[in-house]
């Protein structure tokens, strides 16, 4: 499905940057796709682009429906774009080193997210707040979290670790049962549910349920049922955590915000004098 914002690539304008004519500018663009109705645009934030004088990345939420033959869909979508003075982009890369500010930039994080069920190790008056967004059968996840979670989990004072399962069940189908089971087993007061989660052995292709459920209850030796991973409080907390996610324009595994601000070489916390 292509994104809203598609409509706009490449499609810089010259005009007075007001938020108002972002807004305007953005309602224009997208709005005149004759497939598009009911559309919603509104700014979450804006930061200066670091290095780049002059620049702001502005955070945008697009919502509307879309009619895509016969089917009509509801799209919620947030995007990032760049302006500077009268002249509005969807991407903005250094020409020096190749960096993509898309990538490294996001909205602050949001304070309402920062919930006990997501907090998975530290007091929550801890001095530096983490926020992990990681896909259990991610490989490179597989990789970060387990040794960087076990780390900042040592030092309760130091680091309080908050957790949100984003399942990519386009590339890692198996993924969205396994985080679905994750999250019943921790309301079940299972221990280390999150840093054990990693071991389980399970093709990543994998999409019949009971399957999933198998390899998982294998390697927590519990007993979970189909039933567990319909659980409404199981659905709530996962749907809040995909909440998460598009609020906060996450877009790949892992992501890490600490003390608010994205990290993206996720090292920060190793730079922390620990307590």
């Amino acid at each position: 499905m292509p994104k809203l914002s598609a409509t706009l690539l490449l499609c810089a304008s010259l005009y007075a940057a007001t938020d108002a004519e972002v807004v305007s500018f953005l309602k224009k663009g997208i709005g005149g796709n004759p497939s598009i109705s009911n559309l919603q645009v509104d700014i979450n934030g804006k930061q200066n682009v670091s290095g780049m004088n002059g620049w702001q990345a502005y955070f945008v939420s697009i919502e509307a429906d879309l009619k895509q033959g016969g089917d009509n869909r509801h799209i919620n979508q947030n995007g990032t774009y760049f302006v500077s003075g009268d002249v509005i982009a969807p991407e903005l890369v250094n020409l020096k080193t190749g960096e993509r500010y898309n990538d490294i930039m996001a909205p602050g994080f949001n304070n309402a997210f920062y919930t006990k069920a997501n907090l998975i190790s530290g007091n929550a008056n801890a001095e530096h707040k983490v926020a992990v967004f990681s896909d259990p059968l991610c490989p490179f996840c597989r990789r970060f979290a387990p040794e960087a979670l076990a780390y900042m989990a040592k030092y309760p004072k130091t680091f309080a670790v908050y957790y949100y399962h984003f399942p990519l069940a386009q590339l890692h189908p198996a993924s969205v049962s396994l985080c679905k089971a994750a999250i019943a087993a921790e309301q079940n007061g299972i221990d280390d549910v999150t840093l054990k989660m990693y071991q389980v052995d399970v093709n990543a292709n994998e999409k019949d349920d009971q399957k999933i459920l198998d390899a998982f209850n294998k390697t927590f030796k519990t007993k979970l049922t189909l039933v567990d991973l319909k659980r409404p409080s199981v659905l709530k907390q996962f749907e809040l955590d995909q909440k998460t996610v598009t609020t906060m324009m996450v877009n790949g595994t892992p992501t890490v915000f600490f003390d608010g601000q994205k990290d993206p070489k996720k090292t920060k916390y190793k730079d922390v004098k620990v307590q």
